[in-house]
């Protein structure tokens, strides 16, 4: 492997304080090994142990004594060219987890090793373990059900094969049709995931909601009917002519929040209330514009039509009945 360009300081810093760990979980690792490791020559590793074993932290006197500094088995780097750090300093002395914080942390990894697109995540395994052996005491055994279902696997397979999908999928206005599609792209906005694909039915790019999607498979017969020259747009909503024309008023500080939503150039005017403004918000159907300003509460409120109003208000008291 050809070297690479001179590191600076802070990068051949990061690189030991990278290489460290590794050498100590893996003892008696060969330069090979660690050089394709991190993707650097072996003549780099071998330079990088050499500092280390020069390495350490004075003691009170501020001078450098016996076991002040990192030790190697010199003869196996020598002979075998095998690294086996034989002493540590200053590692141990490093905070460490309390049990209770490790065990939080590993209750977050086990959530995300739940959901489809981290399943086969080796690298969740490997954390896991770290920061197990990184706590102060044995973490308590913890358990996460996760959310995970078989729609975004199958979601990304057919994505991945290029394949024709069919579900059942419930529209905006509240009714259950059978779509076939091809799946372009899927996507996460507002911890909601969303299929970007061409509707076959349709001729025409749509987005529809994986939580909306039923009965969902994959058709293995089907050939695709996409035109070849068809790009996807970069915002996941886009406007189109049945779209209903929404003013609403939102803080200033949540224009950002609806970017996907007011397109690339909104036209933004002052309201009355001070740090507000108003705007018009295209939307497919009024189902879209409840869940949009209530997971916005406080943020965003609806000025008109009279019916997108009412909508909303609606579907806020309902969900406030709810708690009564």
């Amino acid at each position: 492997m050809a070297d690479a360009q001179p590191q600076r300081v802070q990068d051949r810093l990061a690189f030991l304080l990278a290489l460290v760990p590794y050498l100590l979980d893996n003892d008696g690792v060969s330069v090979g090994q660690a050089a394709a490791h991190f993707h650097v020559p072996e003549q780099r590793i071998r330079e990088a142990v050499e500092l280390i074993a020069v390495s350490g932290v004075p003691g009170d006197s501020r001078q450098y004594q016996h076991g002040d500094l990192f030790d190697i088995d010199w003869d196996r780097f020598e002979t075998d060219d095998e690294i086996a750090i034989t002493h540590q300093v200053a590692i141990d002395d490093s905070p460490r987890f309390s049990a209770r914080e490790a065990a939080a942390l590993i209750a977050g990894l086990q959530y995300l090793s739940a959901l489809p697109e981290n399943a086969d995540r080796a690298t969740i395994a490997t954390l896991t373990a770290k920061l197990t052996r990184a706590a102060a005491t044995t973490p308590a055994a913890v358990g996460v059900e996760g959310e995970a279902d078989d729609r975004l696997g199958l979601v990304r397979t057919a994505i991945a094969g290029s394949a024709v999908l069919r579900f059942d999928y419930l529209n905006g206005r509240g009714l259950r049709e059978e779509r076939a599609v091809e799946p372009l792209r899927v996507e996460s906005v507002d911890e909601s995931w969303y299929l970007r694909a061409w509707d076959r039915s349709r001729g025409a790019l749509r987005t529809f909601r994986l939580d909306r999607m039923a009965e969902v498979r994959i058709d293995p017969d089907a050939s695709a009917e996409r035109p070849d020259d068809l790009e996807l747009p970069e915002r996941i909503f886009q406007p189109s002519k049945q779209d209903l024309t929404v003013v609403i008023e939102l803080a200033e500080a949540a224009v950002p929040l609806l970017a996907d939503y007011l397109g690339d150039r909104p036209v933004l005017e002052p309201a009355k209330r001070r740090g507000w403004v108003r705007t018009r918000l295209r939307i497919s159907h009024l189902h879209g514009l409840k869940r949009l300003v209530t997971q916005r509460s406080g943020l965003v409120q609806v000025i008109e039509p009279e019916e997108a109003r009412r909508t909303v208000a609606d579907w806020a008291a309902a969900g406030a009945a709810r708690y009564r």
